[in-house]
């Protein structure tokens, strides 16, 4: 489809920039996804010309031109809007330093809100090496992190106005998935259906035990520290022996009732509220599954009726052996290597959680991702 052209003056604005195969329906999705208050201006949709076809999108039906797709301008915050697509042409790619393969920008207007410099550490989303002087804060921040993992999801880029620094994000570089479900898995239901997947699959496990108190501890005549007796002075003692502190058959009480309900628990443990499964994938790092309640949801899955009941997060993670390598913007061969095996094993897990539990499935930057593309 047709698009008007990038205007002149883009250069000093954000851009994000995106394949052919892309449409502004699915861009206005993943708006919704992180600002759900994210809205077409009004007066933006033109007058339909030529040939209507209707078109599907997380805020309702609307008309196409099967001819050309307007520019439009979609507000995701406060003070941010989001303007196109616009055409890229071969000479606007070259004189902008982006990607062969741009072929539709979306201009953003945000303010700009900066602080200190960066802190050292990783950078996989480049915005450290973009924002050298100063990072973004606040809106602006929120606005260039949603756009880069905007660029991740479809294999698109981000050009920084300020600097004309281009950062394609790896869209391999965020593997892991998470199931939101309302369906509780005890921990050998969540093992039998790891194990489906990978039969070496085991309960995570404290390598310590823990079989109470050391005989004694706490039984002695007198537990008082000595600085009680010697800074504290008759005043100290006074009120010591008030609240019953000082009295040892209290005290004996006390350690006695301790110890019953320490024997109560190791016998018989209140059921877990949180747990995790592991798959030792050797040379190629761990994955795990954490599942726990969870009360940050992605925007849109918070207000919904099986999410006001309680929900359970199953986070299936992917730990290289160099964990810090998660975090670089140009993981070493080894890591992309050892990632590519790992992400269909993730993507495995998260499948046969999601048969076992239903729910829905999100990435890294909470984008809900379809069942069947997982």
């Amino acid at each position: 489809m047709a698009a008007p052209r990038l205007p002149k003056g883009s250069a000093t604005q954000h851009l994000l920039v995106l394949p052919e195969d892309v449409g502004d329906d699915e861009v206005e999705v993943l708006a919704v996804s992180r600002f759900p208050q994210a809205r077409w201006e009004e007066g933006e949709v033109p007058q339909p010309r030529g040939i209507m076809g209707p078109m599907t999108a997380a805020l309702g039906i609307r008309a196409v031109s099967a001819n050309m797709t307007p520019a439009r301008t979609l507000r995701v915050a406060r003070l941010s809007t989001v303007t196109g697509p616009y055409a890229v042409e071969a000479e606007d790619a070259v004189s902008l330093g982006l990607p062969p393969w741009s072929t539709y920008a979306y201009v953003v207007a945000a303010p700009r809100e900066r602080g200190a410099k960066p802190y050292p550490g990783g950078d996989r989303d480049g915005l450290k090496r973009a924002f050298a002087d100063a990072m973004p804060v606040r809106e602006e921040e929120r606005i260039l992190q949603w756009l880069v993992a905007v660029a991740r999801r479809l294999g698109g880029a981000v050009r920084i106005g300020d600097n004309g620094i281009v950062l394609v994000p790896d869209v391999d570089g965020a593997i892991d998935l998470t199931v939101y479900s309302d369906r509780w898995l005890e921990p050998d239901q969540a093992l039998a259906v790891a194990q489906k997947v990978h039969p070496q699959a085991r309960i995570s496990q404290g390598t310590a035990t823990w079989d109470g108190p050391l005989p004694g501890a706490g039984r002695a005549a007198d537990t008082r520290p000595a600085w009680v007796t010697e800074v504290g002075g008759s005043g100290l003692r006074d009120a010591l022996e008030k609240y019953g502190v000082d009295d040892p058959v209290e005290r004996q009480r006390l350690m006695d009732e301790s110890s019953a309900y320490d024997e109560l628990m190791m016998a018989a443990p209140p059921p877990a509220e949180a747990f995790g499964v592991l798959v030792d994938l050797e040379h190629d790092g761990i994955l795990s599954v954490e599942a726990a309640a969870e009360t940050e949801l992605p925007p849109l899955l918070r207000g919904l009726p099986w999410t006001s009941r309680g929900v359970v997060a199953y986070r299936v993670h992917w730990e290289p052996r160099f964990i810090e390598e998660l975090e670089a913007e140009k993981p070493s061969f080894e890591h992309r290597v050892a990632r590519s095996r790992a992400a269909p094993q993730v993507q495995a897990l998260a499948r046969a959680i999601h048969a076992a539990t239903g729910g829905e499935i999100a990435d890294e930057a909470d984008f809900l991702v379809d069942p069947e593309d997982v």
